[in-house]
């Protein structure tokens, strides 16, 4: 039977050794190449045009201590002063011209400091300052910047770091970049612009790692202590050369490599965690952002990055922290909008892909304290009085007051209040207010914690009964009151309840007051809820009772002869 031969394919792994090789030898090629030029070995090719002679090329491109004759023998010229147009000289790169260059400050928080060589004194780093080739700055706990190259590279400078500049010039005619870096401590993000033109060259070195590039976007970092150094790829090709024995990096992959020592061989760096889930909106700080913990990572990077309104990211840096779980907690930061970034960290110490979410923080005018009610009180009556605390920075102040907890239909939404409380009448039943701040004409900080509190009506008064005469005095009486509930009942001489004759309170039905002198007397009630709830007194009720005949008066007694008057 015939078999038709399978194509190679990437999942091959005898087809990918060709690949593998090539990337291997192209990436070493970028390490080993300043090295060759200083030896003459990489070349510029320099196409002759009429007139040409190695006297006038040499004045144009080359730097002392080189000159014609050293171009006549590199290029086996045998009439030096009839070159042949459109024919091509060799120049190698070491010998040409080299033009100083500078790396600018684009962004900067928190404090970082500068020198311009060993011996210096340190100063301050503002945005716009420039440095040249020899300088060395540093970043405190809380500062981060980015330099910008004349190529457009960039480097992000984290907390914590000190980085040295030790070559930045555009070489020869082609202007093509070389810029050399040395990371003593901390860690550093490279964006190297890539020109295919005039490829730059871009080297990091370390206290256990060289590594050069051509075009990527990769991470370095450099333990404080003993100088331990990972590299990380995101993108293109990375050589790392180390303890005489050199690695290339593809994207995705990184290695540890400590002073000394030949670096470890590459591993493939860990997913982006999970971000889905996280707030759009952040409302309240401290900031706290958690994330879906990633199997076999042992601790997390975030970083929170300004972003523009379609939540790309924008420098500078604003937070950045390192946390053994799957959140990052910071203390405060500004209104805006940012992007997170969050990468895992595997057992060697690598941090993975890069996992990206923008939100946005609107935490101010901070929402006032409230103050009254209680959250879970009850409030007794027609009418609640809801109070907060005052604002210094509010000019007036939202309140919500609703029926369910997400106030999606309030029952109040009143955004005009300057004093710090409000008063409304509310039925019986269960409510939930929440305040905010307002500054300005309309900008409204968030609300705070939503309280909620119960409406509560008062105990109705008794409805007393035409009273009753009977030995023992003037009988009054009342509907039963309902389980754990009392009636207070007053007897007075006069209608302002100054003069009582008797206050009563009771669970009976019924009280009697003993046979008052003749005159008039006013009586109320009114009913006391097991949980010690006063009700209002009921309308206030006058009796009176006639001075009898003398002869005659006890046989109308008996009669009922007593007048209730309302």
């Amino acid at each position: 039977m015939h078999h038709p031969r399978s194509s190679p394919c990437a999942s091959d792994p005898a087809s990918s050794r060709p690949r593998v090789a090539l990337a291997l030898a192209v990436v070493l090629f970028i390490v080993q190449q300043p090295a060759r030029a200083q030896g003459g070995g990489d070349d510029w090719p320099y196409v002759v045009v009429r007139g040409d002679t190695l006297i006038g090329v040499t004045a144009r491109y080359l730097a002392p201590p080189h000159g014609w004759r050293d171009l006549q023998r590199h290029n086996h010229v045998k009439r030096p002063r009839r070159l042949m147009p459109g024919s091509t000289l060799r120049i190698p790169e070491a010998w040409l011209g080299r033009t100083a260059t500078v790396a600018e400050v684009m962004f900067l928080q928190g404090d970082a400091t500068v020198r311009s060589n060993a011996q210096a004194a340190w100063a301050p780093l503002g945005v716009g300052s420039t440095l040249a080739a020899g300088s060395q700055l540093r970043t405190g706990a809380d500062a981060s910047l980015t330099l910008r190259f004349a190529d457009g590279s960039r480097l992000l400078v984290v907390p914590g770091t000190e980085l040295a500049i030790e070559q930045l010039f555009n070489l020869g005619p082609r202007a093509q970049p070389h810029i050399r870096l040395r990371l003593d401590r901390g860690n550093v993000d490279a964006q190297v612009q890539p020109l295919p033109a005039r490829p730059p060259r871009f080297e990091i070195r370390t206290p256990a790692l060289n590594l050069g590039v051509r075009g990527t976007e990769f991470r370095a970092r450099v333990e404080a202590v003993g100088g331990a150094s990972r590299a990380e790829v995101l993108s293109g090709l990375v050589a790392a050369a180390g303890g005489r024995v050199e690695q290339a990096l593809a994207t995705g992959f990184g290695l540890l490599a400590r002073p000394g020592e030949p670096p470890g061989a590459p591993r493939r760096l860990m997913a982006a965690p999970q971000l889905q889930g996280l707030p759009a909106r952040v409302e309240r700080l401290p900031l706290a952002l958690a994330w879906t913990p990633l199997d076999g990572a042992t601790a997390y990077r975030a970083q929170v990055f300004a972003a523009d309104d379609q939540g790309l990211r924008l420098d500078p840096l604003h937070l950045d922290g390192r946390f053994d779980a799957a959140q990052a907690k910071w203390a405060d930061l500004p209104d805006g909008r940012y992007l997170l970034r969050v990468r895992a960290v595997d057992a060697l110490g690598l941090e993975g892909a890069d996992a990206l979410q923008a939100f946005t923080v609107k935490a101010r005018p901070e929402p006032p304290f409230t103050r009254q009610p209680a959250a879970g009180a009850q409030v007794v009556g027609e009418q609640a009085r809801l109070v907060w605390a005052a604002s210094t920075a509010a000019m007036r102040y939202r309140l919500q007051v609703g029926g369910s907890p997400d106030f999606v239909a309030p029952l109040l939404d009143r955004a005009d209040l300057r004093a710090p409380e409000f008063t409304l009448a509310l039925p019986p039943g269960a409510y939930h207010w929440r305040v905010a701040s307002i500054v300005g004409d309309s900008d409204q900080g968030p609300f705070g914690d939503a309280q909620s509190f119960t409406q509560r009506g008062l105990p109705t008064s008794p409805v007393m009964s035409p009273p009753q005469v009977h030995e023992g005095g003037l009988l009054f009486r009342w509907p039963a009151p309902a389980a754990g509930q009392r009636v207070q009942f007053q007897f007075a001489a006069d209608a302002g309840f100054e003069q009582v004759l008797l206050d009563q309170v009771t669970t009976a039905a019924e009280v009697t007051v003993p046979t008052p002198a003749p005159g008039h007397y006013h009586l109320r009630a009114r009913t006391i809820d097991a949980d010690g709830v006063v009700g209002p007194f009921g309308a206030t009720q006058q009796v009176q009772v006639p001075e009898p005949p003398r002869s005659w008066w006890p046989l109308l007694l008996p009669l009922g002869a007593v007048l209730l008057l309302l």
